[in-house]
């Protein structure tokens, strides 16, 4: 007897792509503690053994989860309860608030990654202080709720506060590239940053789909929390196995996107990830995209190419590169959504 399929045929990853019953758990994921810095101090400051840490992380995983990062485990709390009253609502209700091709931000349910449908739901916003951004000609305006109430207040309170953490965890990475501490800083002076809040529900047949398929992150850096379901798994790049991530109570999930690995020449690399479900319990994330303007022409750093080490990607527009990944991301397309490596370099 074959196996009994509960679910959409568009939800179905291709066999080759379908989790396995038994995931790794990543004992072995860096974990970085943050309290050598305090929260005033400028990262000039940090200690050469933390930035060991962070170029090793950045180096061999593209991943790594901080504590002691300075947001408030309150804060957590309250967005995680805001957000798990959002998507208890009526369809009806999330609904007031969809995306559609012409304004990407709000409540979506068929988003796809790889072009497979993602066993989740999702509500994007743009942490930005004008509520809307220019991305080459497409202007995007966020969609807030009515309910639940204090919805608003609290995501533009998160967002402001992991972005001041994400903005120290950019000067930390530009130091372990011997880099000037806000070297970076000027790409994000009208920054594209975004923050989502996913929502996964259990699933009938979790051998055969993906809350998110395999991807990799377009933008600098991502800062996720997740709660304590867990089912976030990263490609291993010593030898390619999934690993699991395992939750740890108030920490963030640090990893590295395209941008940096571009940037850094691929001395960083982006990690691909994924994410598990399963049939017995939800699960809720918040990852904030650290994204550069769309103005920002995006190559490998000159102080990190030499005649030994030339660069290895083309120059590309980042507006342009990421209104081409969000046609992939509201519907099926025939061909593969655009990557990094179209812009590599014959070596």
């Amino acid at each position: 007897m074959g196996q009994t399929v509960l679910v959409d045929q568009a939800f179905v990853q291709p066999q080759e792509h379908r989790p396995k019953t038994v995931v790794s758990d990543a004992d072995d994921i860096p974990l970085i503690d943050l309290s050598l810095l305090s929260s005033d101090s400028d990262v000039t400051s940090a200690p050469e053994t933390l930035l060991a840490q962070v170029e090793a992380a950045c180096r061999d995983w593209g991943f790594f989860q901080v504590i002691n990062h300075g947001v408030s485990p309150e804060l957590l709390r309250k967005a995680e309860a805001t957000q798990r009253e959002f998507f208890a609502l009526p369809d009806e209700e999330n609904r007031k608030v969809r995306q559609d091709e012409q304004n990407a931000l709000g409540y979506y349910e068929a988003e796809h990654t790889k072009n497979v449908r993602d066993w989740k739901e999702v509500f994007d916003i743009i942490a930005h202080e004008q509520d809307e951004i220019d991305v080459v000609g497409l202007v995007l305006k966020n969609k807030w709720p009515q309910v639940p109430l204090g919805f608003r207040e609290t995501f533009e309170e998160y967002a402001k506060s992991v972005e001041k953490l994400a903005f120290r965890l950019l000067e930390l990475i530009a130091l372990s590239l011997n880099l000037p501490p806000k070297k970076l800083n000027i790409f994000f002076e009208k920054a594209n940053s975004l923050l989502r809040l996913n929502y996964y529900q259990p699933c009938p047949n979790p051998d055969l789909v993906l809350g998110v398929g395999r991807h990799r992150d377009p933008g600098a850096l991502t800062v996720l929390y997740q709660d304590s379901t867990g089912g976030l798994d990263v490609k291993r790049q010593s030898d390619g196995e999934w690993i699991r991530v395992k939750p740890i109570s108030n920490a963030f999930i640090i990893n590295v996107g395209d941008t940096f690995q571009v940037w850094s020449n691929d001395k960083y690399t982006s990690a691909e990830h994924r994410v598990s479900v399963n049939s017995e319990k939800d699960r809720i994330s918040i990852p904030f995209f650290l994204q550069p303007a769309s103005c920002t022409n995006v190559r490998p750093l000159e102080e990190l190419t030499d005649e030994k080490n030339p660069a290895k990607y083309n120059e590309y527009s980042y507006g342009e590169f990421i209104r081409a990944r969000k046609d992939g991301n509201l519907k099926k397309l025939e061909v593969q959504n655009i990557q990094i490596d179209h812009f590599k370099r014959a070596q």
